[in-house]
């Protein structure tokens, strides 16, 4: 846990420094074994184009653990892979970009680049604050929280089978698409929860958890898998559009987009951080011990 925790921290860091890092990444060997499969059709496409090259890839870790300097050559293998899925763009990046647009139709059209299906982001508040919280868990929280927890594996699972589920490009017959886009869904409803709980933590509680509760009550049970995580959606949107109360007992309404951005951007940075220290902690009580 140490090591993935190492590679975290330098990764997080060369991104903050280096955004096009995030852009290094390229599919074309992805695509080309995805074109391969295609004699097989559904779920065994999808697993076959999944489950290959987290062979490989647990393979390459196996190797490196038998030879000298295992751990710095791990560290390294790590931090590659966690570079690679953390893609395809700068989270934070993109956000700046947004930010610092010269002209609303700049923004507008910076604004475009947080949606990774081609939807299209509307420049209002609530729409914003849900397309960032959505960047925000498929470039950063979720390739984290897999990692974390299954290490450069989990970071490769789950950004293969985003790109199965929701990248338009590839050539998949319907039932595979459709399979890829249930496994992806999947590996996201865990960050996307933990998510809401952690933005209501440093957000507004009350507006989140009970935006979370209301989506949770009309969801139907399989709701998990076969549609994106929209309770994350509903709960940015709730602290987004949250008012609060001025210090003359008046309501200011939070209606400025850019303003609700920087907020946004903030908490989800802070969100960040508790993360980063649960997982220190972890790392801190495996060596008392």
């Amino acid at each position: 846990m140490a090591i993935r925790l190492l590679a975290a921290l330098i990764a997080l860091g060369l991104l903050h420094v280096q955004p096009q890092l995030a852009c290094w990444r390229g599919d074309g060997g992805f695509r080309r074994w995805v074109n391969q499969l295609a004699d097989t059709t559904g779920v065994g496409r999808v697993l076959l184009a999944v489950l290959v090259p987290v062979a490989l890839c647990s393979l390459v870790i196996w190797l490196l653990h038998k030879l000298p300097l295992a751990d710095l050559l791990q560290l390294a293998f790590a931090l590659l892979v966690l570079l690679f899925s953390l893609g395809p763009h700068a989270f934070e990046a993109d956000l700046e970009a947004i930010l610092k647009a010269p002209d609303q139709s700049s923004r507008e059209a910076a604004a475009q680049v947080l949606s990774d299906d081609g939807e299209t982001v509307a420049w209002q508040t609530a729409d914003l604050g849900e397309a960032t919280a959505y960047a925000a868990l498929r470039r950063r929280f979720a390739v984290l929280l897999w990692f974390f927890l299954l290490g450069p594996i989990g970071a490769l699972l789950y950004r293969l089978a985003r790109q199965l589920g929701h990248d338009t490009s590839l050539a998949l017959d319907p039932g595979a698409r459709t399979f890829g886009r249930y496994l992806a869904n999947g590996l996201d409803w865990l960050p996307a929860q933990l998510m809401v709980f952690t933005l209501a933590l440093v957000g507004h509680w009350d507006a989140v958890i009970g935006a979370w509760r209301r989506w949770h009550q009309q969801a139907a049970p399989n709701s998990w898998y076969l549609s994106n995580p929209s309770f994350l959606g509903a709960a940015a949107r709730a602290d987004v559009l949250t008012d609060i109360e001025g210090g003359d007992g008046y309501t200011e309404e939070r209606t400025d987009p850019l303003h609700e951005l920087r907020r946004l951007r903030n908490a989800l940075l802070r969100a960040l951080l508790a993360w980063l220290s649960v997982v220190a902690l972890v790392v801190m009580g495996g060596w008392l011990h």
